[in-house]
């Protein structure tokens, strides 16, 4: 088994479904939260002085979706065949290209809330339509067993409710969904134990 070693800051973000892969995998790693003063003193030393950074016996993986797509395949959870892993990496990208346009890093508070109200009053009801309508009547979004789409959708969702608590409050089969994935064996005990932050 590799020696993995997860780098971010102490929050769940950008690399929580990395944390999800590998609880709901029953695989140990080691959690390293970066305090902000931490980061300043070694971004240099990061590869595109960017986190999460994934260690893998030493060797840094970077970008979150690159890692969460090395990690899916490691552990089953990126589709079961070549067609299924392009479906989900399909869902996880549509998920990610809104969860993008967020200003994570604007200082201006009127700003950043003009940019999310927008995005929340005009695209995120057309992603939410599409989402809903892929997901259908199925128990997950791509074939007939979870993986990390699902996975992304839970913990992508969970900080767009923290700013906007009615986010998605009217796609009952996407909330559904939530609830599955946070029910999984190695899932809920994680919500449970993992430490308490913002988002």
């Amino acid at each position: 088994m590799p020696n993995y070693k997860l780098t971010y800051f102490n929050l769940r973000g950008r690399a929580e479904i990395a944390r999800y892969i590998f609880a709901f995998s029953g695989i140990k790693y080691e959690d390293n939260r970066l305090q902000r003063a931490d980061w300043l003193t070694i971004k240099s030393t990061i590869p595109f002085e960017k986190i999460p950074i994934l260690e893998v016996d030493g060797i840094i993986l970077h970008q979150s979706l690159a890692i969460g797509r090395f990690l899916a395949k490691e552990t089953g959870l990126a589709g079961k065949t070549h067609l299924e892993q392009a479906q989900v990496d399909a869902i996880v990208d549509s998920i990610d290209d809104f969860i993008s346009l967020f200003p994570w890093g604007e200082e201006d508070e009127d700003a950043k809330r003009a940019i999310q109200n927008n995005l929340f009053s005009n695209l995120a009801p057309g992603l939410l339509r599409n989402l809903e309508k892929y997901l259908g009547e199925n128990e997950w979004f791509v074939g007939n067993s979870v993986t990390w789409a699902d996975f992304y959708w839970d913990v992508s969702s969970s900080t767009l409710i923290v700013l906007k608590p009615d986010f998605a409050q009217n796609y009952p089969k996407l909330l559904a969904l939530k609830d599955r994935v946070q029910a999984l064996p190695g899932i809920s005990e994680w919500i449970k134990e993992r430490p308490e932050t913002v988002m």
